[in-house]
């Protein structure tokens, strides 16, 4: 054997390795599952690798674990065939590692309201950021982390973000900061996507006002030229020329069409705001990956109907900011995309 052919199969075994790595704490830390436990990991051509390591690793663990490959979708919220669907429901834990994401089907909520089945989701995430991003973050450390937060978010209801790209919007919460997204996904019915990794919150309608630079990506793509949005009273009135702007306003005026005056006028909503802590994150251009991003903060455009809002668009985009300073009333969350927690 040659030099060559022995340093690829070191990196191969190396790279192998990893990705074994990673699909043992999804196995063992996030979801904890027991040798007795029926496993389903769904996956498809562009996420096979992924769904090997993940079966493999499961294996280990139970011998009731079961690989099933369905079609790549190219269309995100498409419904897996029907015999994915059946299975999932009478699974204790499922593992959905697609191209698209399968969180908000029917197969999925099915699922769900069965109470047994336990839920992770890792839509469109890549083999890079599985075996060397936001994936392999100590997921136990980080529940305890972000439990810790919990204190510092009681009675604080004023909210300002500001960034050096020139991001200065200023809002009250509408709901309890969102401190479990810490990808333990130990309970029957939990759903949770990986990676995880943020603190998140519902902004009261109406209350934000000021300007958001999305400047670290949008609908998990890198950009190179920031998005500025003008919000009054909680919906953004104006978008910035760039690349994404066209899209963007078509997307929520064809939803408006079919809505009346009032409801068409508030159908861009920032429906929620929140803010990275997976050291191990990287804005990469992977939805779920761009938000944990430790430091970094994400405003979602549309749908907040999940948290009682009135904007019940059925539709939701992102946008993450870099080094956001964050205040919480008295506390300093996040400065320059530090996270300080400080009382001033």
């Amino acid at each position: 054997m040659s030099e060559h052919q022995r340093n690829e199969n070191e990196n191969s075994e190396e790279y192998a390795e990893s990705m074994l790595t990673s699909a043992r704490s999804v196995i063992r830390t996030c979801l904890q599952i027991r040798s007795f436990e029926t496993v389903l990991i769904v996956t498809d051509p562009e996420s096979s690798l992924i769904g090997r390591a993940l079966y493999e690793a499961s294996a280990e663990v139970t011998d009731r674990t079961l690989m099933m490959m369905m079609p790549t979708s190219h269309k995100k919220g498409s419904e897996p065939p029907d015999y994915v669907a059946e299975l999932m429901r009478k699974q204790d834990v499922v593992i959905l590692a697609t191209k698209s994401s399968l969180t908000h089907t029917k197969a999925r909520i099915n699922a769900s309201r069965t109470g047994r089945t336990r839920i992770i989701s890792m839509p469109g995430i890549s083999e890079l950021t599985f075996s060397t991003g936001g994936m392999t973050a100590d997921y136990n450390a980080l529940q305890k982390e972000l439990s810790g937060l919990t204190s510092l978010f009681r009675r604080k209801r004023d909210v300002r973000v500001t960034s050096p790209s020139g991001t200065d919007i200023s809002f009250s919460i509408g709901a309890k900061w969102r401190t479990d997204d810490n990808g333990i996904c130990n309970r029957p019915g939990q759903v949770m996507n990986l990676p995880s990794g943020r603190v998140f919150v519902f902004p009261k309608e109406e209350t934000m006002n000021g300007k958001i630079v999305i400047d670290g990506s949008w609908e998990g793509e890198v950009i190179d030229e920031p998005i500025t949005m003008e919000v009054e009273k909680g919906v953004v009135t104006n978008i910035s020329e760039s690349k994404f702007t066209e899209s963007i306003n078509e997307t929520f005026d064809e939803i408006g069409k079919s809505l009346n005056k009032n409801k068409a006028s508030i159908v861009k909503t920032v429906a929620e705001f929140g803010f990275g802590m997976n050291s191990r994150a990287k804005v990469v251009g992977n939805l779920l990956e761009d938000q944990v991003v430790r430091g970094a903060a994400h405003f979602i455009l549309g749908d907040n109907s999940a948290y009682g809002g009135k904007n019940n668009i059925g539709l939701q985009m992102r946008g993450v900011i870099m080094k956001p300073s964050i205040e919480l009333n008295d506390v300093d969350l996040v400065k320059d995309g530090k996270i300080i927690t400080r009382r001033n």
